[in-house]
């Protein structure tokens, strides 16, 4: 059983369960324990976000933007990694992970936001309706996970990846690929798709929480369930910054 977000596989709660039986009395992993951290961080990424948004005022509030974008970006992936390899530490390092990871969304946003205005709020309100669509799908049986879904969505995730790593590379000897940045129909196309990988990786998400509650995994597990929910929103929020973006510059 595996997730397409690299912060949930197959052994994530299995190994922290370590073949250990946990009481629901004694620290082990629930469902409500998990939705509840969620929410937190989802409220601290909303608070590193309006530290961010406070210092737009105009372009003239640009200079002072780029900054809190790579600093943001650079404390949110080391923090990021440090709760992939140190599951323990989630407890901490998830909550912080957030509040960097808020800083960099929200001066990202309002550098999208100048040049196009209201992006903001409707790539807010996409990125959590589809999330509430597809939690309502997998909640219902209507969306089942099975091991096809499963294998089709991670290898789609990691084109994905693949592709965005390419560009990164080429982007070092004056190359990319246009399409990725791009508003022509290709490049629409291109992020139509992302999105919606993204959005499967919720449900990959979902599933993996719920197995790791059924497996009796310890309580520490629900800040690093909290935590890989949040890392998979966070992407798809900038996957549909980006779709928005290309679809108002053709207008």
């Amino acid at each position: 059983m595996q997730s397409g977000n690299p912060a949930l596989n197959k052994n994530t709660f299995l190994d922290a369960a370590s073949g250990a039986v946990f009481s629901r009395d004694d620290g082990a992993m629930t469902l409500n324990g998990t939705v509840n951290k969620t929410g937190l961080m989802l409220l601290l990424v909303v608070v590193g976000a309006m530290f961010s948004w406070s210092r737009f005022a105009g372009p003239a509030s640009l200079p002072a933007l780029g900054p809190l974008v790579l600093a943001g970006a650079l404390v949110g992936f080391v923090l990021a990694m440090v709760t992939t390899f140190k599951k323990t530490w989630a407890p901490v390092t998830a909550p912080l992970y957030a509040l960097a990871e808020g800083v960099f969304v929200g001066a990202l946003s309002a550098i999208f936001e100048m040049r196009y205005p209201g992006i903001v709020m409707q790539a807010v309100a996409l990125t959590f309706g589809t999330m509430a669509v597809l939690l309502m799908g997998y909640r219902s049986g209507l969306i089942r996970v099975t091991d096809k879904f499963r294998a089709g969505v991670v290898a789609a995730t990691g084109g994905v990846l693949l592709v965005y790593l390419a560009s990164f590379v080429m982007g070092f000897f004056g190359h990319s690929f246009g399409f990725i940045a791009g508003s022509s129909g290709i490049g629409i196309l291109f992020s139509l798709v992302v999105v919606v990988i993204a959005a499967l990786n919720l449900v990959l998400d979902f599933d993996m929480i719920e197995q790791g509650v059924n497996a009796g995994a310890p309580k520490y597990m629900e800040w690093y369930g909290a935590f890989a929910l949040v890392v998979t929103l966070v992407w798809l929020y900038l996957e549909m910054l980006r779709l928005l973006s290309k679809l108002q510059s053709r207008n």
